[in-house]
């Protein structure tokens, strides 16, 4: 009876949302006749650090929690195989190298992608990865008959990051729901990352990420996608919630234990009008302009 309890503790629904009104136009890189209506599930917990047998036997037995509420897409915290290992004291490059993957030869990745396919889902799965030689704070994108859509690289590195290798673009991958795209964590404190991403299509915004999860940063994710008019999912250790193109909350769940949260969105409500249709790119030149 205690697991029960526990286990419906560390699940959080959210009721769907209601209806929307008739989709939005179509974006510069979108399709109206892409599908609206999306179940997400995003993970909660803390990783152990450098354990990877340990967290990803934690994202099966969630995964498999999530079965019930049928998600269409599954999305993990930051760098979640290796618990964000980058961030420990005793981290260094050597070291992440010893627990980097391979993207086309690691057994884990593997089992994601089979996962994916076996319960006909996407999945978002964050891990350290090891490209030509180089490392990246990466997140792939796996679709429902389990292939890798894409894997991105983390593009804003401060401190630990460091380790890593800057990612060196912001791409947004096709999905049955328009493009899609990933920023990780501290991606997000630069609002130019969510409007590439959204001027690409993308009408939700995946934020794996492992840092800081204050209510300050509520603020800030709520008004990325309020100035974007999209959702953005932020997906943390400690918290996980979906941001709508209103800038308010659609669904959140606080704990640091391993659970998840799923809720119902409905990409309709995404728009291409008001902050999107009334730019004024050509006074912004200075936005691309190289750092001196």
């Amino acid at each position: 009876m205690k697991w029960i309890i526990g286990l419906l503790l560390s699940i959080a629904l959210v009721v769907p949302r209601a209806e929307a009104g008739a989709p939005g136009g179509k974006t510069e890189a979108g399709s109206a006749a892409a599908e609206n209506r999306l179940r997400l599930t995003m993970m909660t917990g803390i990783p152990a650090k450098w354990k990877l047998d340990e967290n990803f036997e934690v994202f099966l037995k969630q995964l498999e929690a999530a079965r019930a509420g049928k998600p269409d897409l599954f999305v993990t915290p930051e760098c979640w195989l290796d618990g964000y290992a980058a961030a420990a004291k005793d981290s260094s490059v050597a070291r992440l190298r010893g627990i980097a993957q391979d993207p086309d030869a690691s057994p884990y990745l593997a089992r994601v992608a089979k996962e994916a396919r076996e319960r006909g889902i996407m999945l978002c799965f964050g891990f350290t990865s090891l490209e030509d030689g180089k490392l990246y704070n990466a997140a792939g994108l796996w679709d429902k008959d389990g292939r890798r859509i894409g894997i991105y690289h983390k593009t804003h590195l401060q401190t630990h990051d460091l380790q890593f290798t800057p990612g060196a673009s912001l791409p947004c991958w096709p999905t049955p729901w328009g493009p899609m795209g990933i920023m990780i964590c501290a991606d997000r404190r630069w609002p130019e990352t969510a409007r590439v991403l959204r001027l690409q299509g993308a009408r939700l915004i995946l934020n794996p990420s492992y840092g800081m999860h204050s209510e300050k940063n509520e603020w800030w994710m709520r008004t990325r996608s309020y100035e974007n008019q999209c959702f953005v999912a932020f997906v943390h250790p400690n918290t996980a919630f979906v941001a709508d193109p209103g800038g308010d909350l659609a669904a959140r769940h606080v704990s640091d234990q391993a659970g998840i949260l799923s809720c119902e969105i409905d990409l309709s409500e995404a728009k291409d009008d008001n902050h999107l249709s009334d730019r004024r790119p050509e006074l912004y030149g200075i936005l691309t302009e190289p750092k001196h």
